[in-house]
């Protein structure tokens, strides 16, 4: 799925792996790879990589899309230990790579990219069966990605947290597969909270544990006067 919005185009690759291009060229990725989404894609033209957590910690994704001199963002907690899959060590990756806790504000080429707490609540309903939450506090994070003034927000994997609704917010990309996320429904009262102008729902379908009706979600934000893209092209608001 493509969305032009604003400046900026943004690619909706699947899962949670998207590619944003902004108003001067700088090309953004967010969590490629896994499940298959990359398996026919090779642009490499990725100048900047973010990495949310160790879930989405996918190494031959990251090396299909990023350039050879790509800055690569990779959360403070993933480590090649945590997972079972054949993953490449974070120090090892080839590229200027760059540990990232949940309060980045800086300038990285000509976007300036924030990060921000991604967590499921220990008290919440997407916890494993020992009570302890699928993501911890701490094990990652969201991007807010500045593209000369038009903001971008990736949220991660998370529930909805505290001070989500204050964030100032262009195009907001929502999970709403549940399980391990917020679900349709939390997306859509964050959404209509931000009142951003533009929501393309992410990180559902991909595999049976997050499926989930878009055009329900879509239809719920409509009737809040929340503007949302499930598969086609928008102009500026």
């Amino acid at each position: 799925m493509t969305v032009h919005f604003e400046d900026c185009r943004l690619d909706w690759l699947g899962y949670a792996t998207v590619r944003i291009e902004g108003p001067h060229g700088t090309v953004v990725y967010l969590d490629p790879g896994r499940y298959g989404v990359l398996d026919d894609y090779a642009e490499t033209d990725g100048d900047l990589v973010c990495v949310s957590h160790i879930h989405h910690y996918d190494t031959d994704g990251i090396g299909r899309v990023a350039r050879d001199d790509a800055t690569v963002l990779v959360h403070e907690a993933v480590h090649h230990s945590e997972t079972d899959r054949d993953v490449t060590p974070v120090r090892d990756l080839p590229y200027d790579t760059r540990r990232v806790d949940d309060e980045l504000d800086d300038l990285i080429d000509d976007v300036i990219v924030r990060t921000t707490a991604a967590y499921n609540h220990p008290d919440g309903p997407h916890t494993r069966p020992d009570g302890t939450p699928i993501h911890p506090e701490g094990t990652g994070c969201g991007f807010l990605l500045d593209f000369d003034g038009t903001t971008v927000f990736w949220t991660g994997d998370t529930d909805v947290l505290e001070g989500h609704a204050e964030l100032d917010v262009d195009l907001l990309l929502a999970p709403i597969g549940g399980t391990f996320t917020m679900d349709r429904e939390a997306a859509a009262d964050l959404a209509e909270a931000m009142d951003p102008g533009l929501v393309v729902p992410i990180h559902y379908d991909t595999f049976p544990e997050i499926e989930a009706d878009a055009e329900a979600f879509a239809d719920d934000l409509d009737t809040r006067g929340v503007p949302v893209s499930l598969d086609a092209d928008v102009g500026k608001r």
